[in-house]
């Protein structure tokens, strides 16, 4: 069975207990990386992902808390002697500073590289990113800081949708990619510019029409207010009638948690 497995959950001030935001899509034959932060091969196998199974890396967004780990997984990938290609997609904001900061580290004198190819997206809703056998995976822009994309992948043979709206403030975008999905991930910073409360995620999901909540990038010690991020799941619930749940390190997300509603 596919799954989806939560690699971080926090926002861009990690604690010791949650790392930032990312995630993998998991399949029989493909492994989507969506971001790449910390010490990537030691979080992949700690979820049980091996590393040479990652297929592709889809960058939302060139922000620390979203890449910093990109260069560090590339080095321990070739290093522990992986040969299978790599296929990174990312926006041109995106791939090329990524591709500049690869160069600092001088990674064309990395001898006997596998193979990676950065694959451009365009700024354009509902982009196509992935179509295989197990995944379809579409994306759009959203609104942040800089330019950034949210998903909609599509589970093939189980008939089941996961959307995740990276970092934005309420967007007419998220609503296509998440229409009629079964979880919504959505991020919860708080309501500011480039980011959402977890009530305005509420809204999203109500619109939208999906079966279930997941709030993610959320900051993990209370805030100014004493807010906890279990009071998040509480706001989200005032604008969204389905299921709200807290997204954490290592939360898995399968095709058995869809919700029948009558």
């Amino acid at each position: 069975m596919s799954k989806v497995i939560i690699l971080g959950s926090s926002s861009a001030v990690a604690s010791k207990d949650q790392e930032n935001t990312h995630m993998v899509f998991v399949g029989e034959n493909h492994a989507i990386l969506v971001d790449c932060v910390g010490s990537p091969i030691s979080r992949l196998n700690e979820a049980g992902v091996n590393f040479n199974d990652v297929t592709d890396l889809i960058l939302t967004h060139f922000h620390p808390d979203h890449v910093s780990g990109v260069p560090l997984l590339l080095m321990d990938m070739w290093l522990l002697g992986r040969e299978k290609p790599l296929n990174i997609y990312g926006l041109e904001h995106t791939l090329t500073r990524m591709e500049k900061l690869m160069e600092f580290y001088n990674w064309d004198n990395w001898p006997d590289f596998f193979p990676v190819t950065f694959r451009y997206l365009p700024l354009e809703t509902m982009t196509d990113v992935i179509d295989n056998d197990e995944f379809l995976v579409h994306a759009s822009p959203v609104k942040h800081l800089i330019p950034t994309i949210g998903l909609r992948v599509e589970f093939c043979a189980e008939d089941f949708v996961v959307a995740y709206s990276c970092d934005t403030e309420p967007c007419d975008n998220v609503i296509p990619l998440a229409s009629g999905a079964n979880v919504l991930i959505h991020e919860a910073t708080g309501a500011s510019k480039g980011h959402s409360s977890a009530a305005q995620a509420g809204e999203a999901a109500q619109k939208a029409g999906v079966d279930s909540l997941y709030l993610i990038h959320y900051s993990t010690l209370c805030d100014s207010s004493g807010k906890t991020p279990q009071d998040l799941v509480t706001e989200a619930q005032k604008t969204f009638s389905g299921q709200v749940m807290l997204a954490k390190d290592f939360t898995e997300i399968t095709s058995g948690e869809k919700i029948t509603t009558l």
